[in-house]
């Protein structure tokens, strides 16, 4: 069980990640440093990880 609430706690860090890639583009765009692009692109790929590996971990799980 501890593996599904931690998948589904990975899915809302995708969530937020995504949120993060999409605010740093627009502030990019504006005039913004590309450290928050990069900063965001990074946040996104680790949460997806962590969500893949929560997932095969929760199907694991019998």
């Amino acid at each position: 069980m501890t593996h599904r609430i931690s998948a589904l706690l990975s899915a809302f860090g995708v969530l937020a990640g995504v949120v993060l890639l999409v605010v740093a583009v627009g502030d990019y765009r504006s005039g913004a440093s590309g450290f928050w692009l990069v900063n965001g692109a990074v946040v996104l790929l680790s949460a997806s990880y962590m969500l893949v590996r929560d997932v095969r971990r929760a199907r694991a799980d019998p």
